[in-house]
């Protein structure tokens, strides 16, 4: 009985495993940024202010309305499909606003199926639910540092077309991230 096939496919089958762990903490780089895209269906983007992000494009991009203008560190980790992101970002002079609910009450959701170098494990305790632009969003401020992540779940009310991404970008919708 020829194993050379078996020996194969279960090395092919651990090296997507060992990338599927690894990737999310490797430092960005094109070999990185490749494999995550084609494994793991995610990629990430750093600004160093809200100034510095995408008015339009590529709708994982465009932060929410929400962020204040003059947050700084915006680390942002997302999944091609569904509308499910990480935000982290660092608060400057304007504090954070309260949640903004079109219609009805945020749920809590499970956790982020996603995860990054930078993303602390235990927010869990400090989450609440919020609703931000389409998206409902689970947020826990530490100090200056305020994580946010969405599994792509709407704000309840809200209408987000089929495939996930709102029909306008949240920061052009509102025109509350000038990041003037």
């Amino acid at each position: 009985m020829n194993r050379r096939p078996l020996v194969i496919a279960a090395a092919v089958a651990g090296v997507l495993a060992l990338a599927a762990f690894a990737l999310p903490n490797l430092p960005p780089n094109p070999v990185t940024d490749a494999l995550e895209k084609q494994v793991l269906r995610e990629k990430g983007k750093r600004y160093a202010s809200a100034a510095d992000a995408p008015k339009k494009g590529d709708r994982a991009f465009v932060l929410p309305s929400w962020i204040p203008g003059d947050a700084t560190d915006i680390r942002i980790r997302a999944r091609g499909e569904g509308g499910a992101r990480l935000i982290r970002f660092t608060l400057g002079k304007t504090p954070l606003d309260g949640p903004q609910c079109a219609a009805g009450t945020p749920k809590k959701a499970g956790g982020p199926h996603m995860g990054a170098r930078w993303w602390p494990g235990d927010t869990r305790r400090e989450e609440r639910p919020e609703c931000r632009d389409r998206y409902q969003y689970q947020v826990s401020v530490r100090g200056r540092q305020v994580y946010a992540w969405t599994d792509g779940t709407p704000s309840p009310g809200s209408r987000v077309p089929d495939g996930g991404a709102p029909a306008v970008a949240p920061a052009a919708a509102s025109g509350g991230n000038s990041g003037r």
